[in-house]
């Protein structure tokens, strides 16, 4: 697949790139553009009296025309120069890799659009939530920092195993949900599935918690005071329906702060409360503060115990700087510290983020152990030895030795050599004819060939994810569930034709009917379509044809009596129309 690149999507890792899709503009319908249009020109009406300042500011700076659907070339070339860049996906990405783009200044554009149906709200991510949501407000350099480094920070946090059954499911739900005709037993079935996993996940993990931070700020937050809030979130930003809900006094404004964390939300439902922060300022110490009380921060055996849970690749890194990457499926544990870690399959050693020579996923294919700690009766640990010191405890290069770790690990064998980092402090050291146990129990036998022993007496962080990405093979999502592509039809196919030829009559370009016959057409063959009237009595209106405007407004209420649940719809679009008119 080929797909607009510039130098911030180049520098992405592989694993990444794998969500990456070509935009395919020709693929948006006239319809669609109409959908974009009436959004866009309903959101800034409304918007530039509720929307925090910086919204307005960055529709012009990011380039969001109101016009048409934005390509993502053009995005990308105004992005650019604030420093961001974007790029398409299909609908839902895992939150990991969601967040990781933001690491890279990339925003992720889900970039199919919204059915004319759902055109207040979908469950779905689409360009109308990315494109008129997240871009304008990045172009606050403030705000762009927060969003930059909750990528950085959240893509570490450590998932449960049910976090991804989860994810896969809201991923269905959303799908089903924006697609046409979908059975109402389907979609029952799909929701029935998210409320079960919702309600079971058991204790949440850090990634749940993290995304409740980033829903409660990046998607639906508030900014100013309790009594006087502004909005910022683009989920908020990009609902035409939601954005007014949430302004009434029917939804709960409460003070930002991490006690956000552990407050759930449904995607699929308007949101019973909302988070106002003060300013971006205090987003990123909430972050911070969230952030301390992570894995990443704090190791441990807890942090161990995380990603065991997770069963998924993740890191520790030791308080010499080595860092284990793999799928972590033991920890032995002494007075509530960690004296064993096991990992099983693919194993990779690294120090600073970049892999060790000779340490990779092929030398350690069976998995890794090694003991944590200090030696057993010696207030020095092995990393704090001298030279000296070294040689006095035997070890040295070429001597059998005998490590008594604290916990009652032994480590038996004949010392090969040591691997130092930069400032001298040993990180492996590598042994032949072998053995290492745990009381009884054999954990490494000298027929299993060299053993590599990790240094460090503790575990100063754990996180999800491998510490080099070029480490594994990480190129594997398939996701379990594609987007649905609008339905064709003959009908379909003359109603895209009505839209597209009204769509050159505004642009001032030939088209193969004139207003009225397009008029006549979808009132008599379409009856039940209102946003083309809609912009019909809005050119009827702008060209002084007041015969068409009064037949189109006829029409219009005959709709709103026909179909009650779009009769705002079309009462937004005439006072828009008729507000545009007396600017003029």
């Amino acid at each position: 697949m080929s797909f607009e690149s510039n130098p911030l999507i180049d520098r992405l890792p592989a694993h990444l790139k794998q969500f990456i899709k070509p935009q395919n503009y020709e693929e948006y319908t006239p319809i669609n553009q109409a959908v974009w249009r009436y959004v866009m020109r309903k959101n800034v009406d409304y918007l530039s009296k509720v929307a925090h300042e910086s919204y307005l500011e960055g529709l012009k700076k990011t380039g969001i025309d109101i016009e048409s659907i934005p390509s993502m070339y053009g995005m990308n070339r105004i992005l650019k120069e604030i420093g961001w860049a974007a790029v398409a996906v299909d609908g839902f990405i895992p939150p990991n890799a969601f967040m990781e783009f933001q690491a890279y200044n990339v925003l992720v554009i889900a970039s199919d659009i919204r059915q004319l149906e759902h055109i207040e709200y979908t469950p779905a991510p689409d360009i109308i939530h990315e494109g008129a949501g997240h871009a304008p407000i990045i172009a606050n350099p403030e705000y762009a920092e927060y969003l930059r480094r909750f990528g950085e920070i959240g893509c570490k946090a450590i998932s449960s195993a049910r976090d991804y059954e989860l994810y896969e499911a809201i991923r269905l739900l959303s799908i089903l949900k924006e697609a046409e005709d979908t059975p109402d037993a389907e979609i029952k079935a799909a929701e029935n599935q998210v409320d079960f996993l919702q309600n079971n996940m058991g204790t949440p993990s850090e990634m749940a918690r993290i995304r409740n931070l980033h829903w409660w700020t990046v998607e639906y937050g508030l900014i100013g005071t309790v009594e006087e809030p502004k909005i910022y979130g683009a989920g908020l930003l990009s609902s035409i329906g939601e954005s007014e809900w949430c302004m009434t006094d029917k939804v709960k404004k409460l003070p930002y702060d991490i006690t956000a964390a552990d407050v759930s939300f449904d995607i699929t439902k308007p949101q019973p409360q909302l988070f106002v922060t003060p300013d971006f300022a205090h987003l990123s110490m909430v972050l911070e503060e969230f952030a301390n009380r992570m894995a990443l921060r704090t190791g441990g055996l807890s942090g161990i115990k995380k990603l065991i849970d997770s069963k998924a690749l993740g890191t520790i890194e030791l308080s010499t700087g080595l860092q284990i990457s793999g799928v972590f499926t033991n920890v032995i544990e002494n007075e509530s510290k960690p004296v064993y870690v096991q990992c099983s399959g693919k194993t990779a050693l690294a120090y600073r983020e970049k892999e060790l020579v000779g340490h990779g996923t092929e030398y350690h294919a069976e998995g890794f152990g090694s003991p944590i700690g200090k030696l057993k009766g010696i207030n020095l640990a092995i990393e704090d030895m001298s030279p000296r010191d070294l040689s006095a405890y035997d070890i040295y290069e070429g001597e059998q030795v005998t490590l008594e770790f604290e916990g009652d690990i032994k480590v038996t064998g004949e010392i090969i050599t040591g691997t130092r980092n930069i400032q001298g402090k040993i990180l492996i050291i590598k042994f032949k004819n072998c053995t290492v146990t745990h009381g009884n129990t054999i954990l490494f036998q000298p027929e299993w060939g060299i053993y590599d022993m990790a240094v460090g007496k503790d575990v100063v962080s754990a996180f999800s994810g491998p510490a080099d990405v070029n480490s594994f093979d990480m190129i594997n999502h398939v996701p379990s569930s594609q987007t649905i592509k609008q339905k064709k039809s003959a009908e379909r196919e003359e109603l895209e034709t009505l839209y597209r030829n009204v769509r050159l009559i505004r642009e001032n370009k030939p088209a193969e009917i004139t207003l009225k016959e397009a008029f006549g057409a979808v009132s008599g063959n379409h009856p039940n379509d209102w946003l083309l009237t809609v912009e019909i009595a809005e050119l009827a209106n702008l060209q002084g044809n007041e015969e068409l405007l009064e037949k189109s407004l006829l029409h219009l209420e005959n709709l709103k009596s026909k179909r009650p649940e779009v009769v705002h719809l079309i009462t937004n679009g005439i006072e828009l129309i008729m507000r545009e008119n007396e600017a003029v």
